[in-house]
């Protein structure tokens, strides 16, 4: 069963794939509030027992509670957000996307090692994207996530597995899959599309706050 939950996850989605970069003080403060709600989701359990709450209402204040704080830090450290978004989507291509590939015919440490390794490379890698070229970060970053959300790779019924088991294994997904391809692919041409054609300054004229951190050419350097 559809619920109002599971629609409003998947427009978020589409609109971080395909306007997620264009009005980015709106992206990455959703892109915080999201990560943080998950963060806030997943941590509740934990607090059961401990605080004499109905575990549903636990949860729903972990959501709420989370999300504030990754929205709020987020907005307020545009620029290191940046660079936790870029390095957390590095971390898991390189994880679960590149690191398969060469720890393929390895087993054991070795196999551990190489996914490790190619984990960390991906974080550093991604990170040091979104320092040199922040516009390009925030497209494929937003268009990653968002397109994730879109398609329903992450679902809510699977944070609340990984909450009840304790593990990450639920909100792991196959980045090679034909619909997330498909919806990445398009949220990133959409994204440079509305770059290249001026509709981003449009759009920061309008909505209000926008012109406080729109993401800024690649070659004009990491906006403050």
């Amino acid at each position: 069963m559809v619920t109002p939950l599971d629609i409003g996850v998947v427009v978020a989605g589409l609109l971080l794939a395909f306007v997620g970069a264009a009005v980015s003080v709106y992206a990455v403060t959703l892109t915080g509030f999201l990560i943080g709600a998950g963060a806030g989701y997943l941590a509740a359990p934990n607090l059961v027992g401990l605080i004499a709450v109905d575990g549903l209402v636990l949860s729903g204040a972990g959501v709420l509670l989370g999300g504030a704080i990754g929205g709020f830090l987020a907005y307020a450290g545009l620029s290191f957000a940046v660079l936790v978004i870029g390095g957390t989507v590095g971390g898991f291509v390189g994880r679960f996307a590149v690191g398969p590939i060469y720890a393929a015919d390895a087993a054991g440490f070795e196999g551990t090692a190489l996914l490790v390794g190619a984990t960390l490379a991906g974080v550093a890698v991604g990170a040091l994207f979104g320092f040199v070229l922040t516009r390009t970060t925030l497209v494929v970053s937003t268009a990653f996530i968002g397109a994730a959300l879109g398609t329903r790779s992450l679902t809510p019924e699977a944070f609340s597995t990984a909450a009840e088991e304790l593990a990450l294994d639920p909100i792991l997904f196959d980045p090679t899959a034909i619909p997330f391809l498909a919806v990445f692919a398009l949220g990133v041409l959409s994204q440079f599309g509305l770059f290249k054609l001026g509709y981003v300054t449009k759009l920061a004229g309008i909505l209000p706050g926008a012109r406080r951190w729109t993401a800024s050419d690649d070659d004009e350097g990491t906006p403050a």
